[in-house]
């Protein structure tokens, strides 16, 4: 398919919440085909499709070491996290040369429908966890720095903004 572009920050996009995929159709297939085909470019463990502009719930993601294992998610939700916390640096394509310290759930039960069109669960820990709540908050118009302190969120908005403007 094709690489597509990570529209920046701050359109309003980045912060409204994506409408729910009823059916696993061929437009929903392209638009994960360009999603990984984007994902991999960058290269990224995962990408919600918000950040190319595509106002659906649709996540792919990635964390494996030897790559091409992605898992295609539709309507991804939490179902259950652990109570173990595992930080993480996290970044955005949507904010390039900028990253934060996020803390997030080690592990995660995911339901979500899958490229078969199937209600799958499952579970991710490290690196797949944090990538998939990652998504879940693009899906849910959320950004990375939106866990942050008020401090280290204005900060890192400050240096955004410079960068920007």
């Amino acid at each position: 398919m094709s690489v597509r572009r990570c529209i920046p920050w701050p359109d309003a996009r980045l912060r409204n919440a994506a409408a729910p995929v009823e059916a696993i159709t061929d437009q929903i297939a392209a638009h994960w085909s360009d999603m990984i085909d984007t994902m991999e470019a960058m290269p990224g463990v995962g990408l919600a499709a918000p950040q190319i502009g595509v106002m659906l719930r649709l996540a792919v993601v990635d964390a494996s070491d030897e790559r091409g294992r992605v898992i295609r998610m539709a309507n991804p939700e939490v179902l259950h996290a652990s109570t173990e916390m595992r930080p993480h640096e996290e970044a955005s394509p949507n904010l390039p040369g900028l990253s934060a310290l996020v803390a997030r759930p080690r592990a995660v039960t995911v339901r979500f429908l899958n490229a078969a069109g199937e209600i799958e669960e499952r579970d991710f820990v490290h690196l797949w966890a944090t990538s998939v709540q990652h998504q879940i908050d693009h899906l849910n118009g959320r950004m990375y720095f939106d866990r942050l302190t008020k401090l280290r969120r204005d900060m890192l908005l400050r240096k955004a903004r410079k960068r920007v403007g």
